[in-house]
């Protein structure tokens, strides 16, 4: 098996477009860390023009997948958490070429999760957090309380993401074993949710409120990115704070946390006439002062 996967990557560890390869081993207590392959090797590469390749394999038995991506891909994966298994990935795996110590720096910042960071990291999750919170909330109020009980998941879910990112810890695959040790609290309600023999209309009931707590105890930190981009000047038009590098990572749940924003006081909104009679553009303006 080791000349085999030696001869996958020694010529790429050649290029010097090549940043790093990790190799992931199946293991018993980590086996969702390669899916239902018995090992994967990962290339990072400073490649632009490639977003990701893969190719899988069978050697004696054994299921081997290749991937092969760029390290711009790597760090905004880090930075929004759209893949958790990479954070595994990069813990759990062995480092078999580093140039520069590119990965073993890549693996320290993690540890170290810098405030700034941080910062980015819980304001998107408490955006999806708000903007499933609502959706469920909206379902319940029309009687659909299956799919509120759905929304109600994910944003307890997000909820569960946001704990572990406030304590400077990184989200993995099987967040809610993380969230047991580190935030009793947040876990107590999900725990609640999944074992509890009140009729499903009696539960969100009782979710709403302690969701609602939650979010309320949590929004000062968790609008505080945003906050400090809109600082950059005075008045926005949506769009450009779609345009914002670091907003853009929000996605489309930014309109949702910009009129959370609106409501809870945190900015408000000037109109000017545009120039279809009686219709006005909407700008926004960060309050200065919330007492």
């Amino acid at each position: 098996m080791d000349n085999f996967l030696r001869s996958l990557y020694q010529e790429r560890a050649s290029q010097p477009s090549t940043l790093g390869i990790i190799f992931i081993e199946k293991k018993d207590h980590h086996f969702y860390l390669t899916d239902t392959f018995d090992c994967i090797l990962l290339i990072i590469t400073s490649e632009t023009h490639m977003e990701f390749f893969s190719k899988h394999y069978v050697y004696d038995n054994e299921k081997i997948a290749l991937y092969i991506f760029p390290h711009h891909r790597l760090e905004k994966w880090l930075l929004t958490g759209t893949n958790p298994q990479i954070v595994g990935w990069l813990y759990e795996g062995k480092i078999i070429f580093d140039r520069n110590d590119y990965i073993s720096q890549l693996i320290q910042n993690l540890k170290d999760f810098p405030f700034h960071e941080r910062k980015i990291r819980i304001g998107l999750e408490f955006a999806k957090l708000i903007k499933r919170y609502n959706e469920g909330k909206m379902l319940y109020e029309e009687g659909e309380f299956l799919d509120a009980h759905s929304q109600i998941i994910k944003s307890l879910h997000y909820l569960g993401r946001l704990a572990l990112i406030e304590k400077g810890y990184h989200p993995e695959i099987i967040v809610w074993n993380q969230v047991k040790r580190i935030d009793p609290d947040v876990y107590k309600i999900y725990e609640e949710l999944i074992n509890s023999e009140e009729p499903l209309n009696k539960r969100l009931e009782l979710l709403f409120l302690a969701i609602e707590f939650f979010i309320h105890s949590r929004t000062e930190i968790g609008v505080s990115h945003i906050l400090e981009v809109l600082n950059e000047q005075k008045y926005w038009t949506i769009q450009q704070i779609c345009e914002h590098p670091e907003i853009e990572l929000y996605g489309t749940n930014i309109f949702t946390l910009v009129e959370y924003l609106i409501e809870k006081g945190y900015i408000c909104v000037t109109l000017e006439e545009s120039k279809g009679k009686g219709i006005f553009h909407r700008y926004y303006k960060k309050v200065t002062d919330l007492n």
